[in-house]
């Protein structure tokens, strides 16, 4: 006995969690997130060479909002590249979420000597 409302409601069921798992895909940026707001920093890349003094400091950043637009540049080599970072001393990295999905960044700083 095939019951058509039944049917329904697993499809339905079926659906949100699709949409679930599709918005949430990449959510996690950094090592902690809150569903209000979270700001973070995290360690990066350390060069072994202690001989690279850390003179100049650059950062990047990505914007997304609403999940729908992102824009800005968040490499590395380009930051060290466009503020004159000719040997990189150490990259680290930051986030900032507020409610999640209205609005989130991702930046990459670069510290290094000039080049």
């Amino acid at each position: 006995m095939n019951q058509p409302g039944k049917s329904y409601v697993i499809i339905r069921i079926y659906l949100l969690l699709l949409v679930f798992f599709v918005t949430t895909i990449s959510c996690a940026s950094g090592p902690v997130s809150g569903l209000l707001y979270s700001k973070t920093s995290f360690p990066g890349t350390i060069n072994p060479d202690a001989s690279v003094r850390r003179e100049l400091r650059a950062q990047g950043c990505v914007h997304n909002f609403l999940t729908l637009f992102s824009v800005g540049n968040a490499g590395a080599g380009e930051i060290a590249f466009k503020n004159g970072i000719g040997r990189v001393s150490l990259i680290d990295h930051s986030s900032m979420q507020i409610l999640t999905l209205l609005y989130r960044n991702y930046c990459t700083i670069v510290i290094g000597e000039k080049g």
